[in-house]
């Protein structure tokens, strides 16, 4: 499969419907036994509340860009004021049912040395209550959502999903679904469902092999009439499903589990994100398998930002370096930034990479951490040029660039200058070769009206690309 093409997050808003609870941690040393009974005394030094289930999700969504909203149920108390203090620090619109004097679901756990030795559950089931609310509270948030995710927890909150599904398939949203149980049946008409392994095996029966897998779960989409089936597999990875195409297997990208708990809250909101931002199902799911990877690696209820999912992209191969189309720079720049990288920008026809072009563009590198070149196109380079030029075409002129060690990035641009492309990137230097004065490079003011640095450097003597295609063609 191709490396997945990261999109731009914040053009996604999402809905998330679902059973909300805290996640709280009690965190603290332990050197010895208790003498009341052979268990360990933890001494609680910390306490650390984290939204989960449904709430965690939302987050996922929040911290990789995305604009998200939340409906739930919740209890009038400390639980809930925590809940949406922490959603609304990340942006997140709340839409709480009351519980009528149930409390919040709140899970505790304790914590001694990454190790968790005792979880608590405070919880009462909601199944009596109404669920019309509800319903209406997802109708009246379902406008412009790229995507409707149900994570369901069997707590009470989706005991309607049939009529959640109903709404959003009508508004022509496509629903993601977190199952849990057996009842998959409530879940007909979904977009996509993504259980695990022993969710899958409860409800089609035992898995004997791959041919296996892949016959029960074509079997179990044609009976729920769903679009996929995302199986994750956890150790193995996980596989996509979806009639009328090849199954995708995906290996897992783990180096290390501490703490499977919201690995598929994680791995439902980027498919989610990706999804509503407009990527294609296959790379929602690479990169849903990606930032599973990475959250596992984490303790506890945990989220991912954008750059920590860019980076691990560029270290599987993603694309962290090289030719890149307008968006996917600006994206690649954005967590540059988020790094405290300083970029550099430089442009040309470079039609026939030189001496001179290799000693430019490592002294451009210097200038700081990043190097951005951009390509006149081959209608710009023969409207500068002339007829005859560029030798190379645009697409080989670029490859040959982003093979160097000094250039991060190569972007096209098909205008006779760079402006516009300056004007989107505002680069803090940018470099041109030559005998030009600063005042003469096109763009410099441009880069410094938002506070950039304009840098003029010197070309290696007596080369060219002209001269090189003269005395080519001279014969010399």
């Amino acid at each position: 499969m191709h490396a997945p093409t990261i999109p731009a997050f914040a053009n996604a808003r999402v809905l998330v419907a679902g059973d909300v609870m805290l996640d709280r941690y009690w965190h603290g040393p332990t050197g010895r036994i208790s003498p009341e009974a052979p268990v360990p005394v933890v001494r609680v030094s910390d306490i650390e509340d984290r939204p989960g289930g449904a709430a965690n999700v939302a987050l996922n969504m929040a911290a990789l860009g995305a604009r998200a909203e939340l409906v739930g149920v919740a209890g009038r108390d400390e639980a809930e004021d925590i809940l949406r203090e922490r959603l609304g620090a990340a942006g997140i619109h709340c839409r709480f049912q009351d519980a009528r004097g149930r409390p919040t679901i709140t899970k505790l756990r304790v914590i001694s040395r990454h190790q968790q030795l005792l979880r608590l559950d405070f919880e009462e089931p909601f199944d009596d209550l109404e669920t019309e609310p509800f319903t209406a509270d997802v109708k009246a948030a379902l406008a412009d959502c790229g995507a409707l995710v149900l994570s369901d927890y069997l707590k009470g909150a989706l005991r309607d999903c049939q009529s959640l599904i109903a709404l959003a398939r009508q508004a022509g949203v496509p629903v993601l679904v977190d199952p849990k149980g057996t009842a998959f049946e409530r879940y007909r008409g979904a977009t996509l469902l993504t259980p695990n392994m022993g969710e899958f095996e409860t409800v089609v029966g035992a898995v004997r092999s791959e041919s296996d897998l892949v016959e029960k779960g074509l079997a179990l989409i044609e009976r729920l009439e769903l679009e996929a089936l995302l199986v994750t597999r956890g150790e193995q990875g996980m596989t996509l499903l979806r009639p009328g195409h090849a199954e995708l297997h995906l290996p897992a990208r783990a180096r290390e589990v501490f703490d499977v708990t919201g690995a598929g809250d994680t791995v439902i909101s980027t498919l989610a994100v990706c999804l509503a931002a407009g990527s294609a199902m296959d790379d929602a799911v690479a990169l849903a398998n990606i930032a599973a990877g990475i959250v596992v690696a984490k303790l506890g209820t945990a989220v991912i930002s954008a750059p920590e999912l860019r980076r691990a992209v560029s270290e599987a191969g993603g694309g962290g370096r090289g030719v890149m189309t307008e968006e996917q720079l600006l994206i690649a720049l954005e967590d540059a930034r988020d790094q405290g990288e300083r970029i550099v920008f430089t442009n040309g026809c470079f039609d026939i990479v030189h001496a001179g072009h290799v000693g430019y563009l490592d002294s451009a590198r210097r200038q700081g951490d990043r190097l951005v070149v951009a390509v006149n196109s081959d209608d710009s380079v023969r409207r500068l040029k002339g007829n005859g030029r560029p030798i190379n075409s645009c697409d080989r002129r670029m490859a040959v660039l982003a093979a160097l060690e000094a250039v991060d990035w190569v972007v096209s641009f098909d205008d006779d200058t760079p402006e516009s492309l300056l004007r989107k990137i505002r680069p803090e230097v940018l470099v041109k070769g030559g005998d030009y004065s600063v005042t003469e490079v096109v763009g410099a003011d441009i880069v410094k009206a938002h506070g950039g640095e304009v840098k003029v450097l010197d070309f290696v003597e007596n080369v060219s690309t002209t001269r090189i295609v003269e005395q080519i063609r001279g014969g010399n």
